[in-house]
């Protein structure tokens, strides 16, 4: 029996997780990943790194962020604690959908995650106060392949839903685009 509901978003390759949460008296349970459940979304690597975030404040923006290729790497993003909007943006050269993004609310109370495929920026706005999130990653972080996009690009007219509280200096001074962008070949 499966844990997980996968849902295709309008880009392809990006896919919304469903969790299954079973209860009783006593509390829950809730499968955060299943290798052999999530391939069928696409996800054959193996987890090389997990990471934790906390961010107190709602409307706080963090990202987007990706790593250049070599190192481009598959995000499985889980919301543990309040409630953010996660937001994926194609940058795969070619695709029918480049430049364009999706966003999905993810919550403790929905749920929900978003895997997201390789040649993808990754960022997010915290809908409320005291969010908690956690990376699966397919790939360590590599600081050299590190890169990032403007989160306010007008290029990519992404609908934050509230007003930005917080967007820290080094997200802030991630170029805009340029039509000589062309994107990130896998």
């Amino acid at each position: 029996m499966s844990r997980f509901t996968i849902l295709d978003t309008p880009i392809a390759d990006l896919k919304i997780v469903e969790r299954q949460q079973l209860g009783d008296s006593r509390g829950f349970i809730s499968r955060l990943f299943c290798a052999e459940e999530l391939a069928a979304a696409g996800w054959l690597k193996p987890i090389v790194q997990i990471n934790q975030t906390f961010t107190q404040k709602q409307g706080t923006i963090r990202g987007l962020h990706f790593q250049r290729p070599p190192y481009a790497e598959m995000k499985l993003v889980t919301c543990l604690r309040g409630a953010i909007w996660d937001v994926a943006v194609d940058l795969r050269a070619g695709s029918p959908t480049f430049l364009q993004w999706h966003a999905e609310e993810l919550s403790a109370a929905n749920q929900r995650a978003l895997l997201i495929p390789e040649g993808f920026a990754h960022g997010f706005q915290t809908l409320s106060d005291d969010c908690e999130l956690i990376y699966l990653h397919s790939r360590a972080y590599t600081p050299g392949a590190e890169a990032g996009l403007n989160p306010k690009d007008p290029m990519l007219s992404i609908t934050w839903p509230l007003v930005i509280t917080e967007l820290s200096a080094r997200d802030a001074q991630h170029p805009m685009l340029d039509q000589q962008f062309k994107g990130v070949t896998l």
